[in-house]
């Protein structure tokens, strides 16, 4: 049998993952550290004199698609994941950064001019970064509007308590610096902190790694580039 792995992504960002995790031999558990919730009676969507969408995230993606119909504009993606979001979603011009936000705000800067009109970006009650900072020196006029909420899970599933007490996860897979500090909280609320010492953690980033280093670890492993293959690749790193 192959590794155990403990995957934290949301539900909706998981199938694709969950998928080729399997195919390549590994056992899985799943406990969802956020919960990505959309407002019932949400706020009109302002989209006079946009010339094009940012999407940060899938759950972007699904939030405007949720709210609008028209997929004639540009859509900016930070990474290839939610580019495919954006694509199974009707979109045509999908343009993808590969990366994280500083990527995408490179790919703005050299691909778009602001003067042909505004950037609408669907946005997470909190946002991982400051896309407006990142762009302000190029007066381009970003239009965040927030139109879902990502809520930290308040328990972790019988079975992954009981996986994690018996070590038994051969390693945890983490996307974000607030799945990991979901992970943490909830590790400390089971009092499970020291039953982590033969598991690796795989980090999309080094911002997430750093959530999690109040926790020891077999070890952790970082993606050189914070992209789902990546991540993947330091999996299989941490098992060479």
């Amino acid at each position: 049998m192959g590794p155990l792995i403990l995957n934290t992504r949301p539900e909706a960002d998981s199938q694709e993952l969950e998928t080729t995790l399997l195919q390549r031999g590994y056992r899985l558990l799943s406990a969802p550290m956020l919960r990505i919730e959309f407002p019932k009676n949400p706020d009109q969507l302002d989209l006079a004199d946009v010339q094009a969408l940012i999407f940060t995230s899938a759950n972007g993606v699904r939030a405007f698609t949720r709210q609008c119909d028209d997929r004639r504009y540009p859509a900016l993606c930070v990474g290839d994941a939610t580019a495919r979001t954006a694509q199974q979603a009707g979109f045509t011009d999908i343009r993808s950064a590969n990366g994280d936000i500083h990527d995408l705000a490179r790919l703005i800067k050299d691909q778009i001019d602001p003067t042909n009109g505004a950037l609408f970006h669907p946005a997470a009650r909190k946002v991982a970064g400051d896309l407006g900072s990142l762009l302000r020196d190029g007066n381009f006029d970003i239009r965040r509007q927030t139109m879902y909420d990502a809520v930290p899970s308040d328990c972790l599933p019988d079975e992954v308590v009981s996986a994690i007490s018996a070590h038994h996860i051969d390693a945890v897979l983490f996307f974000s610096p607030r799945t990991a500090e979901s992970f943490v909280k909830l590790i400390e609320r089971h009092k499970l902190q020291k039953d982590l010492v033969g598991t690796r953690a795989i980090c999309l980033s080094s911002a997430v790694q750093d959530r999690l280093s109040v926790l020891t670890w077999l070890k952790t492993e970082v993606a050189k580039h914070p992209t789902q293959e990546y991540l993947l690749s330091a999996l299989e790193n941490a098992f060479a």
